[in-house]
């Protein structure tokens, strides 16, 4: 009797056991009746900015103003440089600029002299123009007098030589001219290739300012500093990593899987609970949807066509904005863990604020021009 008891009670046992099992997969897979709108992943952290600061010049540091993890605003000195060789070299730009300046006003003198010059070869040729057309006249004259033996052959050769001499001095000073002419456009030359070295000077004096500023490593924007790893007297190279700057700004990441992406949208509320904060809640909505899941951004792909095949469910990360003015947000961290919560029931913010008559909140949906995003959910699915 005893025995037919034990074994009916061992049977409910095991009965209750499936039956709760059965229950557990049901609520896990959200299968009936335990089917459900609200979409939840633990794969979700907050980002942020974080910017590298690095020298652009090489040189020894002389001066680190900042510690680890201090508040800085846009424009303050984070590290400096020593800067004496950079001011050495501006200096001497100042001065290859002046030397080139200097020789283009001795140029300008040389220029004008070559234009006096040309001026005076012109007045020569037309003195010595004259010149000409008065001995070629003479020898007409002559020559018809020596027609008539009005004069000797003696004094018709003399002015014949006349007239020759007038006219060798005409194509003399025409040479002249020429060659002061050809002084003058060689001189011009020069000119251009003056004004060209100044222009490069000038570009000297620039490259040198520019080199003399980034002495100064300066706060690219309003932040908190990590760790600082410059030390003084440290010799630096541009490109090394001194420190790191992270903006006020900050997001979650949301990598949901495949199959949750049915009735998300752009624009719907979101909560999530941060981990380090004790499961505090925040208040947040969807921004926007990743263009291909992660394991397509991976720097090893996974090649689907080779050994056995297993469907795995790709996750694709959404962005969710923080709604501001809530209180603690200067407490949460880039790289903190966070729970998101998003009920699919839910409709866009803004079709929320139109239903009830109300403006659009600011920094809503529309205002970011992530409306109209929609994303495909069945199909977006990627097999591994």
């Amino acid at each position: 009797m005893l025995s037919r008891f034990s074994r009916h009670i061992a049977t409910l046992l095991a009965a209750a056991v499936g039956l709760a099992g059965l229950v557990a997969v049901l609520f896990a897979w959200r299968l009936p009746p335990f089917q459900s709108s609200l979409e939840i992943t633990e794969d979700a952290y907050i980002q942020g900015e974080v910017t590298e600061i690095s020298p652009q010049v090489a040189g020894q540091v002389d001066r680190v103003s900042v510690g680890d993890f201090q508040t800085v605003s846009q424009g303050d000195v984070l590290i400096h440089i020593d800067d004496r060789i950079f001011r050495q070299n501006l200096v001497r730009a100042e001065a290859e600029l002046s030397m080139r300046q200097a020789a283009v006003a001795t140029l300008e003198q040389d220029i004008a002299a070559a234009r006096a010059q040309v001026r005076a070869a012109e007045a020569r040729v037309q003195a010595v123009s004259s010149e000409l057309s008065l001995a070629e006249s003479s020898l007409e004259k002559y020559e018809r007098l020596q027609k008539s033996h009005a004069i000797s052959d003696l004094e018709a050769e003399r002015s014949l030589r006349t007239r020759d001499q007038a006219k060798a001095a005409y194509q003399e000073a025409l040479a002249d001219l020429d060659a002061a002419r050809q002084g003058l456009t060689s001189i011009s030359s020069q000119r251009r290739t003056l004004e060209a070295r100044i222009e490069e000077a000038d570009a000297a004096i620039k490259l040198a300012e520019i080199d003399l500023g980034n002495t100064e490593i300066r706060a690219p924007v309003d932040g908190q500093m990590g760790q600082v790893s410059a030390r003084l007297g440290q010799y630096v190279t541009p490109g090394m990593s001194l420190t790191s700057l992270v903006p006020e700004s900050r997001w979650v990441i949301a990598n949901f899987k495949e199959t949750q992406l049915e009735g998300l949208q752009a624009g719907q509320p979101v909560s999530f609970r941060v981990d380090a904060l004790g499961g505090r809640e925040f208040k947040g909505w969807i921004s926007r949807f990743s263009p291909a899941t992660g394991s397509q951004f991976s720097v090893i792909r996974a090649s689907n066509a080779t050994g056995n095949f297993i469907k795995i469910a790709q996750r694709v990360p959404v962005r969710v904005e923080i709604q501001p003015g809530q209180a603690g947000l200067q407490q949460l961290v880039p790289g903190m863990s966070v729970v998101v919560h998003v009920d699919t029931s839910d409709e866009p913010l803004s079709a929320q604020s139109e239903a009830a008559g109300e403006p659009r909140r600011p920094g809503s949906a529309e205002e970011m021009d992530i409306s109209d995003v929609q994303y495909p959910s069945a199909s977006l699915r990627t097999e591994l």
